[in-house]
This record gives C-alpha cells, structure tokens and sequence, in this order.
C-alpha cells in the first residue's frame, strides 16, 4: 500500500512584494494558532517552520513572553525549526554567506531544542553543486529542494543520492511539484479528487519506493484546520493508500537505501519548473552592494579582526554576527534574486547599507586599536599597512596621509626612506577630524594627501611606517601619455573609447575591449526577455573624451561618453535614439600585475533595456570556468537544451546565461582570459566562435511578474505588480577587472588572482587627533607583524576567524584547481591544530612541527583548521 505522508508546513518569505512588517503581522497570528494546535491537539503530531529561525527572531520581537512554550514544543518533537537561519539563494552567494547561515541557524536551533538537520531548500532558483560539500560539513546528509533537476542529470527518479566533487553526498528527496501541492486542500470530494489525481501520477512515476510526500503548505499559509475531514476523504477516494500527519525526517527514514540513483553537478535546467537564468542581473545596485560587503567581511574585516585578537584584543563576536545576520536577510531566494517590490528594495539596500557601515567602522577599529597600541619611542604619526592574505606582498597600495604641515617623507622602522607619489591633495576642516581642535580656537586647516606607495608587507600581518614632518618639494612621476605601456601590456584607446590591448607574455591582441551591447529587456524582475526582430544596438560609434596618464606604479585612463538609446520599448520599435547611458570609465594598470582593473560609473535615463560589456578572448570555447562556494565549475557556452526546449514543453528557455562570484575565464592550452568581479555576477559568452565574455552591467525592467514572455512562456512569475525602482534609473557604480594569463584558467588558479584583487592592502595613519576617543590599551603590540605563511601559492583562503566557543581561530581554505594539492601554513604560536567541519567541530587532530601544519585538498574541497 502507498504511504502518503501528509507534512504540515509554511513556506514563510519574510518579504516578497509585501514587506517584512507586513508578514510579521501575520506571522505572529499564524505561530500563535500552530503552537495552540499543538498544544492542545495530542493527534497533531509535528509542524515544521519553514527551516528558518529568522521567523523565530521575528516573532519573539513582537513576543518574547513565549520562548518557553516555543522551546517546549521544539523539545517535544512536534514544532520542528533550522537548520538554517534564512533560506539562502546558492547561486549570487558567496560560499561564507551559506557557511554562516548553517553556522547560526543551528546555534539560534540549539537554543530551543534539535534542528532539522535536512538541508530544506525548497524554493531556491538552482542548487549549487557545492551543496552536499557544504551540508555534509555540518553533519547534514539529507536534502530537499525543488527547482533545477530534470532526466538529463542521470536519473528521472526523485529519490537519490548527490555528490558534490570531493565525494560529499546527500540524500535527496525531490519536491517534482513543488513544497506546496498540499496548500488549501479542500473538503469537497470531486476537487480534491481533481487535483490528488493530478498529483500522484507525478509522485508515482518518480518515486522508487512506497513512500510519498505531500507538503500541506504555502507561502504565508495559516495552519489548515480542517485537515482530518480531508484526510477522511482522500482515504474515502483513495482506499489502496494511507494518508497520516508526518514530518521530512520520516519521509527520509522510509526511502534511504543504497540502491538509489547518484548524480553530481549543478541543477539550473528551467525543464519543469522555472529557475529563473538571467534573475542574477535584476537590481544591479543591491547585486553589487552584496558582492562588496561580503568581500570586506571575509577578505578585511575577519582576518584583521583575528591579527587583532591573537595581539590580545577582543574578537567582537556580537558585532561581526550581527553584520552577517544583516545581510543574510538579503539572501533569501527572493530578496537576493530582488524579484520584489519597490519598497522591499528599498528595505534590502538599506540592510546593505547599514551592514556596509557596521563594517567600515569595525574595520577602522581593529586597525586603530592595533596600531594605537605599538611599542615604540617615535612620536611621528604612524602609516601602518595590513596584507590580509596568507603570503608577502610587494604591492602598490593607494591611501590617505592627514597631516598638519604641508609636506613630509616617510621612513621604515629602520629610518629608512620610502618613495611614494602624491597623487592628490586638498585642505581638510579641522573640525571634520576632531571638534575639540575647533573648541579650543584652532582653525588651521589639515592637508589630505593621497598617495601611492610601493614595498613589501608581510604574510597575514602588517608593516608600519613613520610620517616625518619635512619641508620637502611633493613632487610626483604622473605624465600624459598616448598609451600605457607596463611589464605586461601595451594598451591605447580606440576613437569610440574601447581598449586595444596587447598581452606582451602571450602576444596575443585584443581590439575593442569593453565595447557595450545594448538591446530591449521586455521581460519582469525574474527574466530578461528580448524584443523580437530587434536590431541590438552597440557603442561602436560613440564619441568618446579619453585621457591617459602614467607614473611609476601604474598607467590610468580616463573614458568618458554619452551611449544614445531608445527611452523605452516603444521608441525601440520605433528604431528612436531618444534617451541615454552616460558612461564613465576609470581604468587602472598596474605596472606589474597582468591585471586591467575597471570602475565603471554609469547614469542611465533610459527603460526597458539590458547593457552589457564585451571582452573579447580570440579564444574559440566550448565551456567556460567560473567559480562557485569554494570551488570552480566548468559550463557549456551552449545548451544543447536550446535546440529541443519548445518541442519539450519547457518552463523556460535554457539560455547559457550563469552565475559567477568572482571570476569567469576562457582559456586553451597556450593562454587564457578572465574577468574578476566585486561587483556584477552574471555572464554569457557570446559570438560565433563563442569568443567573448558578455558581462552583464544592469537590467532595466517596471514589473516584478509578466506573462507570456519570448523565453518563458505562460503565466506571470511573481505577480504582475509594477515596479519603477527597477528600472535603475540614475547612477551605479560596478567594479570589475580583466585578467590574462599562460596556460589554462584552471592550471593558472585563477581563483588565487581573484582573492588577491579582491583583497587589497589596507593602511590606517595614525595622527594625534581623532574625534572618537579611545583610552590607551594596556596591549602592546609590535611595528611589524605576521600571524600565518604559507609555504606554497596553490590553496585559496576563505577567510581567517576566531571559532565561535573556543579561544582559538578557525583558518577555512579550498583548492579551485583541476588537481589534488598541498600545502604548509606556519603560524605565530601554535599549540595544537585540528581539521574541523564546517560548523568548527573536531574531525582529527593535524600534527604540526616548528609550527607548521600541512593541508592536503581535493578539487573543489573546503577545509577548515582550527588552531590552538
């Protein structure tokens, strides 16, 4: 007989187009009438909350009185919470982004009682195939989702095993329709028959056991009151099955075995239900905000936080997880994917806004407290510089020396000269430094000097340097030049402001680098749908102002023009250039780095539409490498999906439209082209030979939900609710930079570069005015210092951090490479180390020698190490 496990459940979207005050609202109603049930009804055995404690935070602001009755009933078995603290889109976020969401849904679980342990996914638009990595690595070994999968993958079944490539598995239960076939099911008999018909000749031909599921929930659904009479009905309509109240785990218990299909990879086919390819460019602005502040997070803020808290200062565990549950908010499918109305953007960007600053200034702190507290018998202002990789640096680095005399040199802690460049100054209020200055009646101005400065930093640590009041001409070495020519190219700037660009190493040339393609967007928040029969419009024409200059350390040039396009769809029918893009390129070349790094300004006044710029490779592709969480991941430029998806009745087209975190590269044998992100994450590769990277700068649309679009045929994703935020009209800034190399993208650890670019030195000076007071720290620290080496460049590191109850720090690291690597780490002052999971608890002790600890990685593997 057929078991029908009847699971009672709320998909809870904290905000969609409704805002998260809005729901709350509700939430609280409906949390209310589940724990009454429960507590009350003996039969009612179980309900599960969505997966999420972020709903538990919600309420207990509205309730705290209730913690109790809520840690009863999770205790009992019957409210059943976590694993996660929101649940989190896997495609636009970053692998420490997911870590952290495990990490504190399970601490925030804990408080209360088991998690869930079922990495519960179930309205996420794709699963990353690092999924099972990282869900195995909090003990996790069970799955559900929905979106993403189809025959394709090796199995039509759902039921199976999946694998990530450093052999982690999980068991999946597929929901084939979706977490909510079982919302509102009714009394009558002859539409429930209606519908369970439909139903169970899916579940049935996809099941490999006796066991099926069907979620009685939806999203912001109360508890269903009703549900005994109706399961009297379907056991009338139904006599060969059984229908009972049940919960996942049961589920899992009844279909584990090991016979079951096992795949791997990543699920992005829109076959069945729609995954939404192109949603990674909707809202550009919040987009790239994300991709910043979870770079300083890891890259910044943590691994300074644990150079400050191996000095003897407190690691602010308060602060940096509020930071993260700030923006974890964010990462739901739908607020990440930012199909939302205008106000919900509104309340995301400021999420991001506020987490930004919160990291700003903590970083600002960290280094204050280090630097203030150096022992040391100068009284010149100080210029410490921060390396916050795992290697020394011989780098450029650009910051702001504040000074009270209008000229100075600086000097190592040997009274050693140091050459650097004055690149800009200006005088600064006194009162913008400190206010008591001004109290007390002085109103001479500070000078503010921006300066570049070359020399080498130590691994994970930093080097300080001594501003020396000197009468002394500033002078710099920046001239006007035609071209820039450094170690590793000759570049010069087209008429249209596009790049020419020699790569001296490989001697390859690339012509009209960065040129923009602009084409109509009819499609929602959801998708880009073009104009059919359009002509896609070029910057190729334009008339662009370009100056070039170049010192000793690196070559800039300046682009600036107006990109004339239609205002909106109508006028692009019309073929009217009747609107704008004005475009601002600020492109940086360092001497000595085979890097192009691009701040782009733009200010759109247009609707309607989607610009994206080209980088052309010369290289002809049949996949491109891009990077996933803690990993890389290999794609076709092609779908062959694309030449059958009408005739099989797809949900949506299979545009090979992907996600990136921080880098995309085509490659062959002989040399390879990159693009390193902090900012956009979406790509295509495009031309008849698939030679170019397409990145996607923004998309402009007015609705959250359309229907019958070119590429995704039917009904509305969403709603049909306008939203003319979305349109990105005005100003956005992106940042992003191009990349050469020899050999393949994965033999040249492209992932390695993107950290480095995404980690640049940081500098705080340190003058004896500062509004913000702080007391002298009983700390002293030295003028120089390094917390931890590596002995080889192969492993990536993710980030460096104190564990969450334990005094000591957890090192997380991966290998983005095609082959398995290892390397040593020596570290200041190590007593023991340990490999931990994930969720920073022993997996074996590691054996270190005169402080160093070597780390083995497969492809694609994640591993942490905590250190004593």
């Amino acid at each position: 007989m057929k078991q029908v496990h009847i699971v009672p459940h709320m998909h809870w979207d904290r905000e969609w187009y409704f805002s998260t005050e809005e729901s709350r609202i509700l939430l609280v109603n409906n949390i209310e009438e589940i724990m009454e049930r429960l507590e009350n009804d003996p039969d009612y055995p179980y309900y599960v909350l969505d997966g999420q404690t972020s709903i538990l935070e919600d309420y207990f602001a509205v309730k705290p009185e209730n913690k109790e009755r809520v840690k009863k009933l999770v205790q009992e078995g019957k409210l059943i919470v976590g694993p996660w603290y929101t649940q989190t889109d896997e495609m636009v976020v970053g692998g420490e982004s997911i870590v952290r969401n495990l990490l504190y849904g399970l601490k925030d679980s804990k408080e209360f009682g088991d998690p869930m342990m079922i990495g519960y996914l179930p309205d996420s638009f794709g699963q990353s195939a690092q999924m099972p990595q990282i869900l195995n690595g909090f003990g996790i070994e069970r799955s559900m989702f929905w979106r993403g999968t189809s025959e394709r993958h090796g199995t039509d079944r759902t039921e199976f095993y999946w694998k990530s490539d450093d052999g982690s598995k999980v068991l999946v239960q597929l929901l084939p329709l979706g977490y909510a076939i079982g919302k509102y099911l009714p009394e009558e008999e002859e539409a429930l028959k209606e519908r369970m018909d439909k139903y169970f000749s899916v579940l049935d031909k996809g099941a490999n056991s006796e066991h099926l599921l069907v979620p009685n929930g939806h999203d912001q659904m109360p508890i269903q009151q009703n549900i005994y009479p109706v399961m009297e009905k379907l056991k009338k309509l139904y006599p060969d099955r059984d229908f009972f109240l049940s919960k996942f785990e049961e589920v899992f218990e009844a279909i584990e075995h090991e016979d079951l299909p096992e795949i791997e990879g990543e699920f992005l086919d829109g076959k069945y239900m729609r995954v939404h390819r192109s949603i990674f460019s909707t809202r550009a602005d919040i987009k790239a905000a994300n991709t910043r502040v979870e770079n300083k997070i890891t890259n910044i803020l943590e691994p300074l936080a644990s150079i400050a808290y191996k000095l003897g200062f407190e690691y602010h565990h308060g602060l940096i997880e509020l930071i993260w549950k700030e923006i974890m908010k964010n990462h739901a499918h739908d607020s990440i994917g930012c199909c939302c109305s205008d106000k919900v953007h509104q309340e995301i960007a400021n999420r991001l806004f506020l987490a930004e600053e919160k990291t700003d200034q903590l970083i600002e702190f960290y280094k204050r407290k280090i630097v203030d507290a150096m022992e040391t018998d100068r009284e010149d202002d100080r210029l410490t510089v921060f390396n916050l990789l795992p290697y020394e640096r011989k780098d450029v680095m650009t910051t702001d020396v504040i000074t009270k005399n209008g000229s100075f040199r600086l000097v190592d802690e040997n009274g050693e000269d140091q050459e650097f460049e004055v690149v800009h100054s200006e005088e600064i209020d006194p009162g913008l430094i400190d206010r008591q200055i001004v109290h007390y009646g002085n109103y001479e101005t500070f000078m503010k000097y921006k300066i570049q400065w070359k020399g080498k930093v130590p691994a994970m640590g930093y080097r300080t340097l001594f501003v020396v009041n000197e009468e002394r001409k500033m002078t710099n070495t920046i001239e006007q030049k035609d071209v820039v020519d450094t170690n590793y190219f000759t570049i010069s700037v087209n008429p249209n402001g596009t790049l020419k660009v020699l790569d001296k190493r490989t001697e390859q040339h690339f012509d009209q680098v960065l040129l923009l393609e602009n084409g109509g967007d009819d499609g929602d928040e959801y998708d880009y749908s073009p104009l059919l029969h359009e002509e896609i419009l070029y910057s190729d024409s334009v008339d662009a102002h370009v100056e070039i200059a170049q010192n000793r350390y690196e070559g800039t040039i300046s682009i600036n023009y107006s990109f004339d396009v239609p205002e909106d769809l109508e006028s692009r029918k019309r073929g009217s250039l009747d609107s704008k893009v004005d475009v601002s390129l600020h492109i940086t070349v360092p001497n000595d780095k085979p890097r192009i790094e691009i701040s782009c300004e733009l200010d759109n006044q247009a609707k309607d539409h989607r610009l994206r710029a080209y980088i052309p490779t010369g290289l002809q592709s049949s996949f491109s490498v891009s990077d996933n969480q803690f990993g890389s991941i290999k794609r076709p430029v092609y779908d062959e999906a694309m030449d059958v998806w009408e005739e099989e009745n797809w949900s949506e087209r299979p545009d090979p439209i992907y996600p990136m975190l921080s880098f995309v590269g085509l490659s062959n044998d002989d040399y390879g082209v990159s693009v390193l992100t902090n900012s956009v994450r979406e790509y295509e590769i495009v031309g008849e030979d698939y030679d170019t990277i397409a990145i996607t700068l923004f998309r402009s649309v007015g609705y959250i939900g359309k229907a019958e679009m070119i590429r995704r045929p039917g009904r509305p994703s969403g709603i049909k609710m306008p939203t003319p935020d979305s349109q990105m009209l005005g100003k956005l800034k992106l940042e992003f930079a191009i990349l050469t190399h020899e050999g393949t993208t994965l033999e040249a650890n492209v992932g390695r570069a993107a950290k480095e670019y995404l980690t640049p030195l940081v500098a705080y000076n340190k003058i004896p005015y500062n509004a913000m007071k702080l007391n002298a720290s009983e700390n002293r620290t030295p003028l120089s210092y390094t917390l931890l080496q590596e002995e080889e460049p192969k492993a990536v590191l993710s980030t460096v951090k104190k564990a969450e109850n334990e005094d000591a720090l957890v090192m997380r690291m991966f290998n983005a490479t095609e082959g398995e690597i290892e390397t040593d780490y020596q570290i200041d002052g190590i007593e023991e180390a340990a490999l931990v999971n994930l969720n920073e608890e022993m997996i074996q002790e590691l054996q270190q020698k005169d402080n160093t600890i070597r780390v083995e990685l497969k492809p694609n593997q994640v591993q942490s190490i905590k250190i004593k």
